[in-house]
Order: C-alpha cells, then structure tokens, then sequence
C-alpha cells in the first residue's frame, strides 16, 4: 500500500515552534517516526511538505492513481482552504487529517476544518503517533 504524507505550513519548524504546543521534537524527527513506521507495517509512504497552498494542491491531485490513500496536516490551511478541500474531493482518495495538537482545545479559528468535509477521519491532539494511527488506519481500511 502506497500512502501520501503532506504536511502544510510551519511543520518544517517542528522542534523550534512553540515546543509547548508542538513538542521538542523536529520536523526530520516526524519523518524517521513515519518512515520507521512504514517499514515495519509494509507500507510505503512519501513525505512532503510546504509552505504554499498550491503546491499542496498539486501534490494532492498528482497523488491520483498513484497512491492509495492520503495523511494530511493542513497546519493553518486546515482553517482557510477550500482548495485544499476541493483537491481532496476531485482525487477521491480515502485521506485523513491529522494535527499533532488537540485544534478543539485551542483558539476558537482552529475548531473549523475545511478539508475535514472530506476525510474518511481525523486524528487530534496524538502528537508524532497521530500520523501512524493514520497510517494504520488506511491500512486497516484497504484489508
């Protein structure tokens, strides 16, 4: 199984950003955990990240007929992007959204997700293990 992992703006500064929210831990930290996890549950995954709303879009439609479902951290685009939502609809591929923070605790802004319309499930407030519950998650899914 083939799985797409995006994260959004400002993960790349895991470890420096608000470590009392996020956690010590960098953002290459993240991606070993991810990638460790893979290779012990079979899986293989392919990790980007940016800044900017349209490459995430291009990488979401680029992932159809590629790979076999979608981990996304839409960092703050979670709140604002319907082309994030949109992206997400026109691939139809199973995608859950994962934070590393719990979003319903904090600001009221980050209770609204966008893309959440079109996830198959969301995972808060888990940290780093957010993003293996995914993948197990879609794994468990396609079986």
């Amino acid at each position: 199984m083939k799985i797409l992992v995006i994260n959004g703006p400002n993960l790349n500064m895991l470890g420096i950003r608000e470590p009392g929210i996020y956690g010590n831990q960098s953002y290459a930290a993240l991606c070993e955990s991810i990638r460790s996890y893979a290779a012990q549950n079979d899986l293989e995954v392919e990790l980007y990240q940016s800044n900017h709303e349209g490459d995430l879009v291009d990488q979401i439609q680029a992932a159809y007929g590629v790979f076999d479902g979608i981990v996304i951290n839409p960092g703050a685009y979670t709140h604002t992007s319907i082309a994030l939502l949109d992206a997400v609809k026109a691939v139809g591929l199973p995608t859950v959204e994962v934070h590393i923070s719990d979003v319903s605790a904090r600001e009221d802004f980050r209770r609204v997700s966008y893309i959440r319309q079109a996830c198959v499930k969301t995972i808060c407030g888990h940290g780093f293990a957010g993003y293996t519950e995914a993948l197990a998650f879609l794994k468990e899914q396609k079986t």
